[in-house]
């Protein structure tokens, strides 16, 4: 029997040729919470207009109406059945004079391959489906520690998409297809797409996503979404189903800077069970104290013009850097250093660690998770397969069961060539050739449509690279649409520059305001959306 929470979605397809969905009546509380950043909230709630159930009501009723019906979003994959009775106990503690911060009562989803207590945690693989482990990740202890309110779980690309390179982003076995919620036929990319879905229809005041190479910054782009990868490191990854911890870490979805800025300084800080965490203690700050219009005055600014772009994001992104001289920035060319070699060896350290960190993992779910390797999955998915495998297949899952191990000396050269490539001769390279503090480029054109038969179909570069391998920040903002789809600007520097690029956005979407509220057209082609921006 399965321990999912209520308002599981066990969907046994993508359900995606239903787009053109009906009419939503407007949400109940919907003025309470749709558009309304964590400050909005804060405020509300601190001068009484609202309280912290109220909001969990409105949000839950939003997920009902959206998620459930509606556009059909499919973006969350449970709700927590505890999440009333921590805003009633949030609401005695406001009462009594005790507030914990900004997110004091202010209600957040988490991506479901981070461990939260009282519900599975997934991965969004119906191997998981019963994994009910009883503990918090330490980035959700430091949460409900700042007063906020786990909602719920979102949904992903199953195994954080690295099942199989022919994965269509957004599905799983346990959720279904998230939807965009822009375009309904468009992706919402992956693998953290749910979040990033759920945050642009305000089906909670902000999300958090987790990232190996893209997986934050795509969604979030994709979404229209402000979307951080922190410096890896500076957020902890115990008890988060992992790929790579080379590579992996969590970062705030939000529909501003600010309010990523205050998820950040909440998740941000040290484990000792995570060594890579061990200077975030003294590396993490209150990142939203420091945000400020002028932050960009006088300020260097690399660009990078990648090669691919189409005509549409060529002109968005050249708006964008008008944006950007516009707040005061200096903007100096940047030439992308040559990085051959880089993929195929970025590869093999997934494959690897993906191998070794996934079965540390596995070992400590309870008993009732009966696969417990990743020799284990593999034999799952192929007797399952018409319910884990109906629209592609488990070959990376494959290929890395046959990795040999991180004593592999072509592991370690590999991981070593990652690093010079992406970090001391990629972005330090050029940081320092150029004399800039940061550097901008598009994060990656529109989200393409969702097609189960041939998977993924993107197009255009990719920001997300360089700064993955390095382990460096990378924020996403956004710049414009392109027939209604949101691209984004990526700002990266770094390790340890979360505030630099932190400051630098706010100072960007400040300036550009570029970001506009989901339609949920049943493609770009239709008319007026489902709810308009309500």
């Amino acid at each position: 029997m399965s321990l999912l929470p209520a308002l599981l979605l066990l969907a046994a397809g993508p359900a995606i040729s239903d787009s053109a969905a009906p009419h939503t009546a407007p949400t109940a509380g919907a003025e309470l919470i749709v558009e309304r950043s964590i400050d909005d909230l804060a405020a509300d709630l601190a001068a009484g207009r609202t309280n912290s159930e109220a909001l969990v009501r409105a949000y839950l009723a939003r997920i009902e109406a959206m998620d459930r019906t509606g556009p059909m979003l499919r973006s969350v994959i449970a709700t927590n059945p505890e999440a009333l009775s921590q805003a009633r106990m949030l609401d005695a503690e406001r009462r009594a004079g005790k507030l914990r911060g900004p997110l004091h009562g202010i209600p957040v989803l988490v991506k479901d391959n981070i461990d939260t207590v009282g519900m599975a945690t997934t991965a969004g693989s119906l191997a998981l489906k019963d994994n009910m482990t009883g503990r918090d990740a330490p980035l959700v202890a430091r949460l409900r520690a700042a007063g906020a309110i786990i909602l719920g779980k979102t949904n992903l690309s199953e195994w954080a998409n690295i099942r199989s390179s022919r994965s269509m982003s957004g599905w799983s076995a346990v959720g279904g297809l998230v939807r965009n919620p822009y375009a309904l036929d468009r992706t919402a990319c992956g693998s953290s797409s749910g979040s990033g879905a759920a945050a642009a229809a305000s089906l909670a005041a902000a999300t958090v996503g987790t990232e190996t190479d893209g997986s934050i910054t795509c969604p979030a782009a994709s979404n229209g979404l402000v979307g951080l990868k922190p410096t890896l490191g500076l957020v902890s990854r115990t008890h988060i189903v992992p790929i790579s911890h080379s590579q992996d870490t969590a970062g705030p979805m939000t529909r501003s800077v600010r309010d990523a800025a205050r998820l950040l300084t909440a998740m941000a800080g040290s484990d000792p069970a995570d060594p890579a965490t061990a200077r975030a203690d003294t590396m993490r700050r209150d990142y939203a104290a420091g945000l400020s219009v002028d932050a960009l005055k006088g300020v260097r600014v690399g660009v990078l013009r990648p090669a691919g772009m189409s005509p549409d994001l060529a002109r968005i992104y050249d708006a964008a850097l008008e944006s950007l001289k516009a707040a005061g920035a200096v903007l100096v060319p940047v030439e992308p250093p040559a990085t051959p070699g880089l993929g195929a060896a970025e590869f093999r350290v997934l494959l690897t660690e993906l191998k070794a960190d996934l079965n540390a993992y596995l070992a400590t779910t309870p008993a009732a998770v009966k696969t417990r390797t990743l020799d284990a999955l593999i034999a799952f998915n192929t007797a399952e397969a018409g319910r884990e495998m109906p629209y592609f297949g488990q070959e990376l899952f494959i290929e890395a069961a046959k990795t040999k191990g991180l004593d592999d000396p072509d592991y370690r050269a590999a991981r070593e060539t990652s690093l010079r490539l992406a970090g001391r001769e990629g972005i330090d390279a050029m940081l320092a050739k150029a004399g800039v503090a940061l550097l901008v480029s598009p994060t990656r054109d529109a989200a393409w449509p969702s097609d189960p038969v041939h998977g993924d179909q993107p197009s255009g570069p990719s920001a997300s690279s360089l700064p993955a391998v390095a382990g460096y920040p990378h924020l996403t903002v956004p710049m414009g649409d392109i027939r209604g789809l949101p691209v984004g600007l990526s700002l990266f520097s770094t390790a340890w520059q979360d505030a630099l690029v932190l400051n630098a956005g706010y100072a960007f979407e400040q300036q550009a305001k570029a970001r506009r509220a989901p339609r949920y057209l049943p493609s770009i082609d239709a008319g007026p959306g489902i709810e308009g921006s309500r």
